[in-house]
């Protein structure tokens, strides 16, 4: 079976990870704390690199996300917008926060630095899982 995937909402989805990266990360909200946590020093540095990395990295996880969904939807059915919110915080859970907390915990990173990147990656894929829930894919 090949999933059924609206790439318009993939690609809103896409979008939607910069604008929650742009919100999370602005000095007001956590980036002072994740630059103090993660150490890191933003003079001089340019972010166009990250950001492009980002940009294709949130497209692959949306373009999962929308196949991983649909996958599921056919399998249990139900609601699409609901199956796509379980489906993101099971692979949230399974991929994204594991593999943080296991990498974190070997690197002697503080806790507090995985908490605040895992909660935003929690975040994240929440939104995308509203976007791409609410908008499925025409079924012809």
């Amino acid at each position: 079976m090949i999933p059924e995937i609206n790439y318009w909402a993939v690609l809103v989805a896409t979008l939607s990870t910069m604008v929650v990266g742009s919100v999370w990360y602005t000095p007001k909200v956590f980036g002072n704390k994740w630059m103090r946590l993660a150490k890191v020093d933003p003079t001089g540095k340019s972010a166009v690199g990250p950001i492009l990395v980002t940009v294709i990295v949130s497209f692959i996880s949306a373009w999962v996300l929308a196949g991983a969904s649909w996958i599921a939807f056919e399998f249990y059915g139900g609601s699409f917008l609901l199956g796509t919110l379980l489906t993101g915080v099971i692979l949230w859970t399974g991929f994204t926060a594991s593999r943080f907390i296991t990498h974190d915990a070997f690197e002697s990173r503080p806790a507090a630095l995985t908490i605040l990147n895992i909660a935003h990656e929690l975040v994240t894929v929440l939104v995308m899982a509203v976007i791409i829930g609410v908008w499925p894919p025409a079924v012809g």
